[in-house]
C-alpha cells in the first residue's frame, strides 16, 4: 500500500510554511487554552491547527475527485508516457 503524494508532503517536518493573522473572538480563545492542555498540548494554536487540519482532512475526502482506483490508473498511464496535463484534463471531464 502507498501513501498518497499529498500525505506524504504533509508529514514532512521540514515543509516551508507561512503566518497568517486570524481575527478570533476572545472567548473562543480562552476555550481553546483551556481545552489544550486536556488534549495533552502545550498551547492553543497546537489544537487550532488540528482543528484546522481535521476539518481539512475531512473536507478534502469528501470533495476531491481522486479515488485510490483513479490514482493508480493516472500513476499507469504516466509510466506509459501519457503527458500529466491529458491525464489532469481527462479527470476535470470525468467530475
Amino acid at each position: 500500500m502507498t501513501i498518497p503524494d499529498t500525505l506524504q508532503r504533509r508529514l514532512m517536518k521540514d515543509r516551508p510554511m507561512t503566518s497568517i493573522t486570524l481575527r478570533i473572538p476572545i472567548d473562543v480563545v480562552d476555550s481553546m487554552k483551556a481545552i489544550a492542555p486536556l488534549r495533552g498540548m502545550a498551547g492553543y494554536q497546537s489544537l487550532l491547527k488540528l482543528y484546522i487540519s481535521e476539518g481539512l482532512r475531512r473536507d478534502e475526502a469528501k470533495y476531491s475527485t481522486h479515488s485510490p482506483a483513479i490514482d493508480r490508473l493516472m500513476t499507469a498511464l504516466s509510466r506509459l508516457g501519457v503527458p500529466q496535463s491529458l491525464l489532469e484534463e481527462a479527470v476535470r471531464d470525468t467530475t
